[in-house]
């Protein structure tokens, strides 16, 4: 019996570790990239229908493009193209996390359609061959199937769990508008220059914090090589960098390629104080508390 709808949970990311190597000739670059799953969730429901279509539903949904552009959808067209079928699907996200904020929240969608789709069809793919696929669909795709923590390497696709002792808390301050990734890529390119750059190593000390869940170790070795850049192109985030910094935060920093900002707290209670200092200062639009690592996507529906 088919099922007449099927619900994916799917988790945020921040990255705690982005080296970032010089462009390659396919116009990506070579990346050690150290993802860790955060508490904050889109929701992918699937349901059959007469053609391919998709609604959103949450903060910053108007910015979520509704055609055959969204992740979710390429998702959904690329498992019914493996498997000969059509993809007469309604895809609704219920949409949590920060839209262009550097979280992964497109990439999460596309995740958690290809899971839904999957398990509405009942095509049976292989986790392997979901990983391909999400590797096609983009970078931080297989991350969000995958969830927990993780070392990305090549462009950020070919994923290594990686260990993790404990649960580290975040605050995310979310800012007005997004930011283009390819734009702060390209910005991150003009601020090095000529420079030679080294290829991109993820760094033993933080994966060592990680291992033993000690959040002033992993404070001391985040790292973004994205961060001058989202800066250059957005000045007014370093007023926000500040204010978590002044605020306590253990760590202050861009999420990935941003807008959003992540600030690493020491307890569920410094998060607070941080999350309640941050929506004081105007300097940013919204913010949410989060721990991880979490599970990647799942069926919950």
């Amino acid at each position: 019996m088919t099922a007449e709808s099927v619900t994916v949970r799917v988790p945020a990311k921040v990255n705690v570790q982005l080296a970032v190597g010089g462009p390659r000739p396919d116009g990506f670059h070579d990346l050690a990239n150290v993802f860790l799953a955060v508490g904050l969730y889109d929701e992918v429901t699937v349901t059959p229908a007469e053609s391919l279509r998709i609604t959103c539903f949450g903060p910053d949904a108007a910015q979520v493009p509704l055609d055959a552009s969204n992740l979710a959808a390429r998702a959904a067209l690329a498992l019914a193209g493996r498997y000969g079928r059509t993809a007469d699907v309604h895809i609704h996200i219920a949409k949590d996390i920060p839209v262009a904020g550097g979280m992964a929240g497109g990439s999460a969608d596309g995740a958690g359609a290809l899971l839904a789709c999957d398990a509405l069809w009942g095509t049976g793919a292989s986790r392997e061959e979901l990983l391909e696929i999400c590797a096609e669909l983009g970078s931080d795709v297989p991350f969000s199937l995958v969830g927990g923590a993780a070392l990305g390497r090549g462009r950020g696709e070919l994923l290594t769990p990686l260990e993790t002792g404990g649960t580290f808390d975040w605050v995310f301050a979310v800012a007005d508008g997004g930011l283009s990734t390819p734009a702060v890529y390209r910005e991150c390119d003009r601020l090095r220059g000529t420079a030679e750059i080294p290829a991109p190593e993820p760094s033993p000390a933080l994966l060592a914090a990680l291992r033993a869940g000690d959040a002033a170790a992993l404070a001391a070795a985040v790292s973004n090589d994205l961060q001058p850049a989202a800066v250059s192109l957005r000045p007014s985030l370093e007023a926000t960098l500040t204010a978590g910094a002044e605020a306590g935060a253990l760590a202050a920093m861009v999420s990935g390629s941003g807008p959003t900002t992540a600030f690493l707290a020491g307890s569920p209670e410094e998060a607070e104080k941080v999350a309640d200092a941050l929506r004081a200062s105007g300097t940013c639009r919204a913010v949410r508390v989060a721990s991880g690592p979490v599970p990647g996507a799942a069926v919950v529906g």
